[in-house]
Parts: C-alpha cells; structure tokens; sequence
C-alpha cells in the first residue's frame, strides 16, 4: 500500500470536499480516512489516501492538487506518510 496525508486548507466554500474527492476517485486514489472542520469561517481537512492503483504518478498528483487548490481557493498539500511521519514526529 502506497499512503500519503493530503492536507487542505482555506477560507470555507461550497464544493471543497467534493471537489478534492472527485479529482481523486477519478485517478483510482482511495480515501482510507478523512477528517474536516470548519473554524471560524476557515476550512482544514485531513485525509490519509492509498495511491498504489493509481494511474498518475505520485508527482503528477502532487502537482494535479497544488493546481487544484490554486483554481479554488485553498491550499492543498500532499506527502507520502513516511515523510509526513518523519517531519511531525515528536
């Protein structure tokens, strides 16, 4: 299994979730877990994703969602979760 943390995050607008998640069920990436809530106005979601079938390359997918989150309006940042682990372990 190929895992990866993508992290979203931005002032709330209708669509995020879906969006996000119509990008990756379209490349064969599978949700494993997600969490979202909204402060203030400000949106922050979380999900772990398995991407071994799909069919882009894990740099296109990064580079496909940094697109993506430019086009409306929230960052989106994804790592594999070995790097992900490595950088928030305490």
């Amino acid at each position: 299994m190929n895992k990866a943390i993508i992290t979203v995050v931005g002032h709330d607008t209708v669509g995020i979730i879906a969006r996000v998640c119509t990008y990756l069920a379209g490349h064969h990436v599978n949700v494993l877990d997600i969490s979202q809530t909204i402060i203030d106005g400000f949106f922050n979601m979380m999900m772990i994703v398995d991407y071994s079938a799909s069919d882009k390359e894990f740099g296109a997918i990064v580079a496909d969602l940094n697109s993506l989150g430019d086009e409306i309006g929230v960052r989106i940042r994804c790592q594999r979760e070995e790097i992900f682990t490595k950088m928030h372990r305490v």
